[in-house]
């Protein structure tokens, strides 16, 4: 836009002292001079109205200082010559603080120190998937500027997180409660930039530290409370293998007993008989029959 308003200044500036000094060029009159200043002039207003938004873009527009409420979205535009245009970005953008040096926005170890319920502290690496609402670009731009991403993101981020974590304790965050953490972080979070103009996509824990000592005092405590967990299994496991033998003996029990109550004096005969039978019809056996009484039953002792 300066360069335009430098042009056209020039335009006019040269126009008057070539008329007025009397300079005459060959073939060029001032009416020809004139013509000439004029189609330039149209040239450049025309080429300055126009405006181009790329993809994932909105341009604000500016006007000596002052706002135009509508946004410019994606695509060709023509305005008014003397309107600057500012492009902001509404695409999905990532921010991340990380222990790791080379993965956050900021180099260097960029990790959330944060303290908990029970008074520790611990390290949080977080992921922020975040957008600036097109519809609201034009506040963002007049009340927070362009780089708004340092000035309210990043400090948002922070203070959610550490609003979060101290509503758990260690224990709780490396457990059952993880996923409510991130969702407390979430929903602060998504609060405090919505109402600046910025859409909160998602957020990421990606890596949570603790202290060493800690570190071992929890991993003690899991192990601790899974080997209970495993003789609570093991118990429950003998008690039913136990009533399982105990309806086994009963069952026993109680065939024996039906059997034993079925076992007269006619039916061994039979069965001795049968038996003997087998045994005189197998190959290649040798049966010797000792003398017994006219019962037949050499070796029962039934009684009379």
């Amino acid at each position: 836009m300066p360069l335009v308003i430098f042009l056209i200044f020039l335009l006019i500036i040269g126009y008057f002292i070539a008329t007025n000094a009397g300079l005459k060029i060959r073939f060029i009159n001032r009416k020809n001079l004139f013509i000439t200043v004029s189609i330039l002039l149209i040239f450049i207003i025309l080429v300055s109205s126009v405006r181009i938004v790329q993809p994932g873009y909105v341009g604000v527009q500016v006007l000596f200082g002052n706002l135009n409420k509508k946004v410019l979205k994606n695509g060709l535009h023509f305005v008014f010559p003397f309107v600057q245009v500012v492009m902001m970005d509404v695409r999905t953008q990532d921010y991340t603080m990380s222990i790791a040096k080379e993965e956050g926005v900021k180099k260097g170890d960029d990790a959330i120190t944060s303290l908990t319920r029970d008074g520790l502290t611990i390290s949080l690496d977080i992921s922020v998937w975040y957008k600036l609402d097109p519809q609201k670009a034009v506040d963002v731009y007049q009340n927070i500027g362009t780089n708004y991403v340092e000035k309210i993101v990043r400090p948002a981020i922070r203070t959610s997180i550490r609003n979060a974590t101290v509503l758990y304790n260690v224990s709780e965050i490396f457990s059952e409660k993880r996923e409510d953490l991130s969702k407390k972080i979430f929903d602060e979070l998504y609060a405090n930039l919505f109402e600046k103009g910025i859409i909160v996509d998602k957020i990421l824990l990606r890596n949570i530290d603790l202290p060493t000592r800690v570190k071992t005092a929890i991993d003690e405590k899991i192990a601790a409370e899974q080997e209970s967990q495993k003789m609570v299994y093991v118990l429950e496991k003998e008690r039913k293998e136990k009533e399982r033998k105990l309806i086994e003996a009963e069952g026993i029990a109680q065939a024996q007993k039906k059997i034993s109550e079925s076992l007269n004096r006619q039916y061994l005969q039979w069965y001795y008989i049968q038996n003997l039978k087998e045994l005189l019809n197998t190959q290649n056996s040798k049966i010797v029959i000792l003398p017994f009484d006219k019962n037949l039953v050499p070796l029962l002792n039934l009684g009379e």
